[in-house]
């Protein structure tokens, strides 16, 4: 039997204009309790402007049309030279940032205000990071070389055309058929060894591992759509060309697609009608290192496991009392499944969401914590997220649009209930705060609207990092109060010291992806499917190998720096957020810099050992 919704039924019964007229009587009548909640908070244009002392001034600084220059410059290079691991572009990049470094260098530092002294350090540190990250992918590019010999014609025909240098259509038909060559061979090559199989005593590179297969598929993955942009640029517009190449260029693109096809599917292991392995590229604990000094974090990833560790045994120790006040005893895991097990029927997550936006926000404006413009109260947006999507994002994603995860007809049964039970009420109560109000999307807000320039520096220990400072300062505060709201609090913080020593041990190379999606599973509690999404997300996808460090790191940063400042009795604490969201986003290092003023000099490096500094979380 087809079950059809109430407006359905009396679509079927009054027909379309008749139900056109009675359609806002029903919506009325269906849900009278809602209307109230339903309208938005405020909506008073009059209200918006802000004080006329916070529009003077706001972003001075003697360095900030340096940054902004540097930035501009940056990106239209960016632009300009689009293939990534190509020489030119390496090439270009090296002397942009020499240029720039001898730039700073020739800069009377000690002459410049305060804030210019902040954002020549940020700028120093962000340029030497820069270069450090052209050598690595230099050697990314070095490791998959073997395998991908032709790629170099392809990257100088996309460097021929930017350069506008005339087309010969005869030579590059040569070329385009040297390159199908070349590919089929290298196709062919594969095919044998893996038939093979590699002997015992065989060098290590006679048949590439899975990650660099996975690593070279990308990067032709991406050089093939170069090709095809080199290609019509040309293509119909000038005739001898076309006559020369149209058959050599389409021979040429069928041999990459083969080629691809062989590495993903023979080496890589993707199997048709599944979802792609979980492959990644760690980067080894020298790189991990060279990560952190910028980050301005003086640890090692050791150290960091180290301290997620201790973080996770408190956390599960919490859930342990949680469990025992409903009525589970020591059973944290009993607990946890009955948490989730409170999930709102389908459809109905919105409007919980919208609920739980407006409680953390009625909150944190009566107990004085952070000041909320009333227009950034008003404009967030919510929107689903897709299937397709929730296979990398299981959870919430946020910032001035909220993206919900929640099930959708065209899931399997399975998904639909992992997707139910991983974002209950009492889960979604952090996320929601997380991701909007006092969380991404105010921190966005201020970002586009104090010191913007300096989203140039961003990074996820300040943003991730606050946004989860806020969970904790709201624990402390009691506004995670029944222990079903505590649980899901501590899920949340258990997810992310778990994300620590996970993604680390990874880039160790001491886990594989599928022991990280078990530890997730039997450590913290995950859905299966939830816990492969987010070690998908982690790995297969566009975060950087210290993304998913910075939520708990940054968050004990802020977290001790409150304590140095709030606890102490320096600060209030909405002086305290408010300074912090109209700095700027930066190494929390720097933050803390600037709220001590603290003397810096133009070679300053981190050394603020913050982890004596933290308090532990208050009891509930």
């Amino acid at each position: 039997m087809t079950l059809r919704s109430p407006i359905s039924r009396v679509r079927a019964a009054l027909g379309a204009s008749a139900l056109l007229a009675t359609l806002p009587a029903l919506i009325v009548a269906a849900a009278p309790s809602t209307v109230r909640a339903q309208q938005r908070s405020s909506i008073i244009p009059a209200d918006y402007p802000p004080a006329a002392d916070d529009l003077a001034g706001a972003s001075r600084s003697d360095m900030r049309d340096a940054v902004e220059r540097f930035t501009t410059d940056e990106q239209v290079l960016n632009r300009r030279f689009t293939v990534q691991y190509s020489p030119a572009r390496k090439a270009t990049f090296d002397a942009f940032y020499d240029a720039w470094s001898k730039r700073l260098a020739d800069t009377r530092f000690d002459a410049l205000d305060y804030e210019g002294k902040v954002d020549y350090v940020l700028l120093a540190n962000r340029i030497r990071h820069d270069k450090q990250e052209l050598a690595r992918e230099a050697g990314v590019h070095a490791d998959v070389a073997p395998l991908i010999g032709f790629a170099d014609t392809i990257m100088r025909f996309d460097e021929s055309r930017r350069r506008f240098e005339s087309i010969d259509g005869a030579q590059a038909a040569t070329a385009l058929a040297r390159l199908s060559a070349d590919a089929d061979s290298a196709s062919a090559r594969i095919q044998a060894l893996v038939k093979a199989g590699r002997p015992a005593g065989a060098a290590a590179s006679a048949l590439p591992t899975r990650i660099t297969a996975y690593r070279a598929a990308e990067i032709l993955t991406a050089l093939q759509r170069t090709l095809a942009g080199w290609f019509h640029y040309y293509d119909g517009y000038d005739p001898m060309f076309t006559w020369w190449t149209r058959a050599p260029y389409a021979a040429a693109d069928s041999s990459i697609t083969a080629y691809v096809k062989v590495l993903r599917e023979q080496v890589v292991g993707v199997r048709k009608g599944e979802d792609e392995p979980i492959v990644g590229l760690p980067i080894g604990r020298d790189a991990i290192m060279q990560d952190l000094v910028f980050e301005m974090i003086p640890y090692t990833p050791e150290e960091l496991i180290e301290i997620a560790r201790e973080d996770l045994a408190w956390s599960q120790s919490e859930m342990k009392k949680a469990a025992r006040e409903l009525g589970y005893g020591d059973d944290w895991r009993a607990a946890l499944e009955h948490v989730k097990n409170t999930y709102v029927p389908p459809g109905k997550q919105r409007d919980l969401v919208r609920d739980l936006e407006r409680e953390a926000v009625d909150y944190i404006t009566a107990n004085d914590l952070v000041t909320v413009p009333p227009l950034a109260q008003d404009v967030w947006r919510m929107e689903m997220l897709s299937p397709e999507r929730q296979k990398v994002a299981p959870f919430f994603l946020g910032g001035e649009t909220m993206l919900v995860a929640y099930p959708t007809e065209s899931m399997s049964e399975a998904d639909k209930m992992m997707s139910l039970r991983g974002n209950n009420p009492h889960f979604s109560r952090a996320t929601v705060f997380h991701e909007l109000i006092p969380g991404h999307h105010l921190q966005g807000f201020m970002n586009q609207r104090y010191f913007p320039y300096r989203r140039a520096f961003g990074t996820p220990f300040w943003h991730e990092g606050n946004a989860f400072y806020w969970e904790t300062l709201l624990w402390d505060e009691g506004f995670t109060s029944t222990p079903e709201d505590r649980i899901g609090a501590l899920f949340w913080r258990s997810h992310r010291a778990a994300r620590i020593i996970f993604s680390l041990s990874f880039h160790l190379g001491k886990m594989t992806p599928q022991q990280c999606i078990d530890f997730l599973v039997d450590s913290i509690g995950h859905e299966r499917a939830n816990a492969t999404a987010e070690v998908r997300r982690s790995f297969n996808g566009s975060y950087s190998p210290l993304y998913q460090v910075a939520y708990m790191m940054g968050g004990l940063q802020f977290r001790a720096l409150h304590h140095e400042l709030v606890d102490s009795g320096k600060m209030k604490d909405r002086e305290f957020h408010d300074a912090i969201l109209r700095g700027g986003t930066m190494p929390v290092e720097m933050v803390r810099a600037r709220l001590t003023h603290q003397p810096l000099t133009r070679d300053y490096r981190t050394h603020w050992k913050f982890r004596d500094d933290i308090p532990r979380s208050v009891s509930k």
